[in-house]
């Protein structure tokens, strides 16, 4: 069982930075492969970044290509989204999830076995 907590969230203009970060629970973080997910009001949710279990690969949206970075610290059970150059199409509420699955960087909801509350980010025109 792995629980998740995200934070970081806000209100930032255009061209700004925020950085997430998720908090997991239990004592087998690092067997999970982790990812960021998106929802926009009325839209559904959507793959953002995805990292391994050591955190050697990484895999991003072409949207957000360049401008995320996707990191952990499994000595602190952390994952991280960093983002840069934020624009107001990036507003949405940021979900952190965990895969257990053999294979890592799934773009699919459905291979994430775990989710956080999520946490709202707002970036202004």
């Amino acid at each position: 069982q792995v629980q998740l907590v995200e934070s970081g969230g806000g209100l930032v203009q255009a061209g700004g930075s925020l950085r997430l970060s998720c908090a997991a629970s239990g004592r087998t973080f690092s067997r999970y492969a982790m990812g960021w997910f998106r929802q926009a009001p009325g839209q559904e949710r959507e793959f953002v970044a995805a990292i391994s279990w050591r955190g050697g690969n990484t895999r991003y949206a072409d949207s957000v290509k360049g401008r995320f970075t996707i990191s952990r610290d499994n000595a602190k059970n952390m994952v991280y989204l960093q983002m840069n150059s934020l624009k107001p199409e990036d507003t949405a509420v940021y979900y952190c999830a965990a895969n257990g699955d053999a294979v890592w960087g799934s773009v699919q909801e459905q291979s994430y076995d775990y989710w956080g509350q999520g946490t709202q980010v707002t970036v202004s025109s």
